[in-house]
């Protein structure tokens, strides 16, 4: 198989040691809406946009957020239908994990088995990388954590990050910002304030998602109200 831009090998490293693949797979994220995480002193914020392609569409349907358990939820940019798969395969470990154990799984194992089985479709034939990256959320006896989870199965703790379209931009936005002291509340305005600095038109409650772990250590996602709350406050 060459080593062209076309080359749909899986399992087969090019000469420069990449697997194609799994670049044309980090590309389709990069194409995806922005997604943002941040992890302030007291919880963690993770924040996308669902700007929806035409006015027909019924944004009230389109979610982006997921709660996984309690505790811990998913964000993604890239392909919604490979999104799917991940949540349902890491809902069905955390309640295997509850039935067994009688608490909710701890955010690092969450985090391990959606890379894991992102990693699995890396070195089988037949099947593609995963089209997504991951932002996880959540709150254990560790405290308030935040990872990110790309299609090779390579997984990154981080204090802030964003992923998605202009991610770079994003990035360095956060780069500017952040501060370890950081409050929720203030995590909040600092990820809506780094979708709209590359936003094209008009950030709203209607086309933004945010989801919190809070100081009580549960994951929920804000109503559309509380959102045009905190829009309002960031302007």
């Amino acid at each position: 198989m060459g080593d062209g831009s076309f080359s749909y090998s899986l399992t087969t490293f090019s000469k420069t040691g990449t697997l194609t693949q799994i670049d044309h797979a980090l590309e389709r994220v990069s194409r995806g809406r922005t997604s943002i995480g941040i992890r302030a002193r007291n919880g963690v914020v993770i924040a996308t946009d669902k700007k929806v392609p035409s006015v027909l569409v019924d944004s009230e349907a389109v979610s982006k957020i997921e709660m996984i358990h309690p505790s811990a939820g998913f964000v993604y940019s890239g392909m919604g239908p490979d999104y799917r798969v991940l949540v349902r395969a890491a809902r069905k470990s955390a309640q295997r994990y509850r039935l067994q154990y009688q608490e909710s799984q701890p955010v690092l194992q969450v985090v391990t088995h959606a890379a894991s089985v992102m990693q699995e479709y890396t070195q089988s034939g037949g099947v593609r990388p995963f089209g997504v990256s991951l932002l996880v959320a959540g709150s254990d006896h560790n405290g308030p954590q935040l990872f990110q989870v790309d299609p090779s199965g390579a997984y990154f703790g981080w204090k802030a990050t964003a992923i998605g379209k202009n991610y770079r931009e994003a990035r360095a936005f956060l780069d500017r910002r952040y501060n370890e002291e950081m409050e929720l509340d203030d995590a909040v305005h600092t990820a809506l304030l780094t979708l709209r600095e590359n936003f094209e038109g008009e950030l709203t409650q209607d086309n933004v998602e945010v989801g919190v772990v809070g100081q009580d250590g549960k994951f929920r996602t804000l109503t559309a109200s509380e959102v045009r709350d905190y829009l309002e406050e960031a302007s």
